[in-house]
């Protein structure tokens, strides 16, 4: 991939990751014994900035962590993996934590206690406006105060990538300024209903995202795992009645821990997207990436770098019907 052209601002939460591994999740109620402990740096906008940068991109973070010794380690890799730290403040409220399991197949829970990522709202966010408008991509999730997203997209001019994880509400023209809007496939769902309280939500994964761009949105990513993602960028079919919806496909590895795998997606897409990418050669890409993430321990430890092989896709991408 060629250097970047543009600089990816990510506004979002800095945690603590408490990872405890375990054979299998415990039932309600079961106590079970860990095989291991890790306390790493993790936060959906942390790890999305560590994946941007390391992927190439000139990334700068702007959220907020506590005056406690937490913040070091949430911190750790941002500065490391050559991330713009300076809009990152310290307040007065525990940085933020997350407890994550994971199973021996890598499958995983996460229990989020937000901490100081609720003090990144619109203040927080107009104190870096000039930054956040002179960005190429805006990333935006839904870890922060959704007053501190709805700044964040009012006061880009370039491009804005919404991951909306965790659903949150926000104004309906945040989520129409979204270029693209990327969500899993409950995600969208819970968009959806979102948008349009009491319609039907298609079980189709496709007409989800078909469904998605009827109401404005100008391009969609709907993650899909192990089995890839759903790139729309805008195009239409022949007849001008359906948007294009293309399967892009994933490598196929061994999973060890899948925390964090959305997250090195979303850092490599707006890589991508800066560097003057598509948005589906930026999705090809950020699946490889998303691929690799998951045979690491951890979020940010197991993102690649330019300089890191990432795995080959067996498989072409194909049109499917919205």
């Amino acid at each position: 991939m060629s250097r970047p052209t543009g600089t990816v601002v990510v506004v979002g939460s800095l945690n603590v990751d408490q990872v405890v591994t375990v054979d299998r999740h415990p039932a309600p109620g079961e106590t079970l014994v860990a095989t291991s402990f890790a306390l790493l740096p993790g936060g959906k906008g942390a790890n999305q900035a560590v994946a941007a940068a390391r992927r190439g991109a000139p990334t700068v973070m702007v959220g907020s962590v506590g005056r406690d010794g937490a913040a070091e380690v949430a911190t750790s890799l941002l500065a490391d993996s050559g991330v713009d730290v300076t809009h990152v403040r310290a307040v007065d409220v525990p940085t933020g934590l997350a407890t994550v399991t994971v199973d021996r197949t890598g499958e995983n829970t996460i229990v989020v206690v937000p901490g100081a990522n609720a003090s990144t709202g619109a203040e927080a966010v107009l104190a870096a406006s000039d930054t956040v408008a002179s960005a190429a991509v805006v990333v935006l999730q839904g870890e922060v105060p959704a007053d501190g997203i709805a700044a964040a997209a009012t006061a880009a001019t370039g491009r804005v990538l919404l991951n909306l994880a965790p659903v949150v509400p926000v104004g309906r023209q945040v989520v129409l300024a979204a270029d693209p809007l990327v969500v899993n496939e409950h995600e969208a769902a819970l968009v959806l209903a979102q948008l349009v309280p009491g319609s039907a939500v298609p079980t189709d994964e496709a007409a989800l995202v078909g469904a998605l761009r009827s109401l404005g949105i100008r391009s969609v990513v709907v993650t899909l795992g192990a089995r890839g993602a759903l790139v729309s960028d805008g195009e239409h079919d022949d007849a001008g009645a359906r948007p294009v919806v293309v399967a892009v496909p994933s490598p196929r590895v061994t999973a060890v821990d899948s925390s964090g795998a959305g997250d090195a997606f979303v850092g490599a897409l707006a890589a991508g997207l800066a560097a003057g990418d598509t948005l589906l050669g930026a999705a090809r890409q950020a699946v490889r990436v998303g691929a690799f993430a998951v045979q690491g321990v951890g979020t940010q430890p197991s993102y690649p770098t330019l300089d890191d092989e990432l795995p080959q896709v067996e498989t072409e991408d194909a049109e499917v019907r919205a």
